[in-house]
């Protein structure tokens, strides 16, 4: 039987379900030994305290930031860690929160250097994570409970210490003593900060995920997010930490490939978060009922504030549907990977990243890495499908195809590729909808995937029915690959004429190039969008030679089709631009082809003088004139790789560039593209033949049956060779210098329960105050 020792301390030793002995202090081990009268007192804090208004006036609060060292067995911290108040849903009342957390931070920052209560806390929280995993075993609710309330503390109180003073500042508070006397914990620290981290970590990858472990799961992960954030308080990317320095060397590097894999698993497994009242008290039917029926009133509030987020922005229903623990996971797993490397040690998360196998691999790990972990591939690859929505995910993604070769050899293997592809086209295909981040790492993971000989071809080996997202076009049966076609080319289309980003529209193309020697059976439709979206070009081409060299005498009529047309206005253009055609291109390419860059630069001085001023920015249409040019350029390689490597397998682009061949033909001369034209007028004329061979009025099923006949004919050494079109994604040098604001701006936005004063915010710009 427990005897109550001072107001509220409960020291206690029993067994665990071996029979072996176990103690601790200030912690009622067993329900059955407690008394209304200790109920009664560890709910104290939570009927003082309903609301997060109240936080700052609550008498526990003020006495932590107080003058008084607070001594680590005093009966106090069961007072204060027996709390709870009301549930923020929204991000008014996380803001709320932090304002609450800011006011008692400024008298503890003030006042800790003389009374050493930081430590204290950590030292007591620190006492209590030695039983944790026996606690879990045996089930134990209130142990479980008061450790995760005194670690949501401490989270609380340095996010508020790192968003206002330096790493060096941060450090010295974590030095001071509390002068009340020696500690009775046996917690002597050397390092309290490296304690503290080595704790987080320990916690995370070896107490068992239960109903009851989950939300201090989840605050040890975001703990360790928010020793991280001194990221967000800085323009510059920080290179040298202190926080680093302890996660990369010393007591934690151990357990990195131990972190890393148990976050992964975290956003595999996608657990959700247990409902309010199964956290931490489960009713008993043999006299627990007054402890779950009191505690669970002080608790319920507390724990859903953790396990269902609080972010506003989403609803209940999505909240439900969510796990809290994954997405917290995968956002400090992407911090760790890019951490900067130290001066003399490479990141060793991102290390681990690099190099971990699947766990049916039997190979020998290489001991030049010691952080290589097993995983399973499978779960892994099921997790990375499903997920994809999240710019998160699609993070992930992109950073496993790149860094780690066994699973982009995995991942290339799977023979349902289409589960991972389609995801990645959905983010591509509502372009409008998505940061350009995100669409950004969708498109690189479409340009690494074709870079692999065997992706290009299987993907038209698969046929879907129904893409019911794809609006342009009902498809009721089409290729993957003639979708991807479809979705990349619409990416160029918008970015071409909305966001004008030249690296993601050269991406788009490299994409195409990549799999233009494989296309295979391509559908009418993809067939078609290639062709008219080059031909698209070669008009606007025209457009903007003749707004250059006649920008007096300018065709309205054109421009005005230019400024309205949509996807399927190509045919009204066709008419309206003719006469331009015939009137302009040939006189046009032929002086072209005598001094083709300098009677650009004199059309171009020509018109600045129009303008008034040497200085004068050049029209969007004059500017746009060399990207119009690299565009034609590339979609006519790629047009022509499909040509000379898989004529017979695509008789749909055949004609779709046969009924295309009036414009093609008057590029023929161009000096930029001729060539490039030369298999293209070649193919054009000896279908054409054939075609006329055969007679007028001939039906759509006809043509394509002559066009297939002609394939076969057509002698392959005519065609002239081109070096293979391929392109290989390569990382710009300092890549961090991307990537870790793009991850912090998600933890910033994404992050359960986490609020930062947008004001403070020094790494990124802010969208909005």
């Amino acid at each position: 039987m427990a005897v109550p020792v001072g107001l509220g301390t409960f020291p206690y030793v029993g067994k665990d379900g071996t029979g072996r002995t176990y103690g601790y202090d200030c912690l009622v081990r067993n329900t059955a030994d407690v008394k209304p009268k200790d109920i009664c007192h560890i709910k104290k804090m939570g009927a003082n305290s309903s609301s997060i208004s109240e936080l700052p006036e609550n008498e526990y609060l003020q006495k932590l930031s107080g003058s008084e060292p607070i001594s680590e067995n005093d009966p106090f911290w069961n007072q204060l860690l027996s709390f709870s108040f009301t549930t923020p849903t929204n991000s008014a009342d996380l803001k709320l929160l932090e304002e609450a957390t800011i006011s008692v931070c400024k008298s503890l920052v003030e006042k800790n250097p003389r009374t050493g209560n930081l430590g204290s806390l950590i030292k007591v929280f620190l006492s209590r994570t030695k039983e944790l995993k026996i606690s879990a075993e045996c089930q134990n609710h209130l142990f479980i409970w008061q450790a995760h309330n005194a670690l949501f503390i401490i989270c609380c109180l340095l996010k508020v210490f790192i968003s206002r003073m330096s790493e060096e500042e941060l450090q010295l508070h974590f030095t001071y003593e509390e002068k009340a006397g020696p500690s009775s914990y046996g917690v002597e620290c050397e390092d309290l900060i490296e304690e503290l981290l080595c704790c987080l970590i320990q916690l995370i990858v070896e107490i068992p995920l239960l109903d009851i472990t989950y939300s201090i799961s989840l605050e040890a992960v975001t703990t360790l997010i928010v020793f991280l954030s001194c990221q967000l308080f800085h323009k510059e990317i920080l290179r040298e930490s202190i926080i680093h320095r302890y996660l990369m060397h010393g007591r934690c590097l151990p357990y990195t490939s131990r972190l890393v894999k148990t976050l992964l698993y975290n956003f595999i497994r996608q657990e959700r978060s247990p409902p309010p009242g199964a956290h931490v008290f489960q009713q008993q039917t043999d006299g627990g009922g007054l402890l779950y029926g009191i505690a669970s009133g002080v608790a319920t509030g507390l724990w859903t504030v953790f396990t269902l987020g609080g972010v506003g922005s989403k609803t209940s229903a999505q909240l439900e549907q969510c796990s809290p623990l994954a997405s917290q996971s995968l956002l400090l797993l992407l911090v760790l990977a890019n951490l900067t490397d130290a001066p003399d040690t490479p990141n060793p998360y991102r290390q681990a990243i690099m190099s971990f196998k699947n766990t049916q691999d039997n190979t020998a790990f290489s001991s030049s890495n010691p952080h290589a972990f097993q995983i399973n591939f499978n779960s892994l690859y099921t997790a990375l499908c499903e997920q994809q929505k999240s710019d998160q995910a699609t993070l992930l993604l992109y950073m496993l195809l790149h860094q780690n070769s066994n699973v982009r050899t995995y991942v290339l293997a799977r023979t349902d590729i289409e589960n991972l592809v389609l995801p990645i086209l959905e983010i591509l295909y509502h372009v409008e909808e998505r940061n350009s981040h995100h669409v950004y790492m969708a498109l690189i993971i479409l340009l690494i995937l074709t870079e692999d000989d065997g992706f290009n071809r299987s993907i038209h080996e698969v046929i879907l029915k129904n893409i019911t997202w794809y609006a342009e076009r009902v498809l009721t049966e089409i290729s993957l690959g003639s979708l991807l076609i479809l979705v990349v080319i619409r990416t160029i289309q918008y970015n071409m004429t909305r966001t004008r980003d030249k690296y993601l529209h050269t991406n788009c193309l490299a994409a195409l190039a990549n799999m233009s020697a494989q296309f295979r059976s391509l559908h009418q439709y993809a067939a078609q969008r290639i062709i008219s979206y080059t031909c698209r070009h070669l008009r606007r081409y025209v457009y903007v030679l003749d707004k250059l060299y006649f920008p007096h005498s300018h065709c309205s009529t054109l421009q005005h089709c230019f400024s309205t047309l949509s996807d399927n206005g190509e045919e009204l253009l066709s008419l309206t631009c003719s006469h331009i055609l015939r009137s302009y291109a040939s006189s046009l390419f032929s002086l072209l082809s005598k001094k083709h860059n300098k009677v650009l630069e004199q059309a171009t001085q020509s018109l600045r003088g129009s303008l008034g001023s040497s200085d004068s920015p050049l029209p969007d249409y004059a500017q746009d004139l060399s990207v119009i040019e690299e565009v034609i350029r590339m979609m006519l390689e790629i047009i022509n790789s499909c040509l000379t490597n898989s004529l017979h397998h695509n008789p749909n682009l055949v004609y779709a560039l046969l009924y295309k061949r009036d414009l093609f033909e008057q590029f023929r001369t161009h000096p930029s593209f001729q060539d490039i034209m030369q298999n293209i007028d070649l193919v054009i004329s000896f279908f054409s033949s054939r075609l006329e061979q055969a007679g007028a009025e001939l039906s759509v099923e006809r043509v394509l049956e002559i066009i297939k006949q002609g394939a076969v004919a057509l002698p392959k050494d005519r065609l002239r060779k081109f070096p293979e079109l391929k392109f290989k994604y390569v990382e710009e040098e300092q890549p961090e210098e991307f990537f870790i604001p793009y991850v912090w701006s998600l933890v910033y936005n994404s992050a359960v329960a986490l609020y930062w004063n947008p004001r403070d915010i020094q790494l990124f710009t802010m969208d909005s105050g």
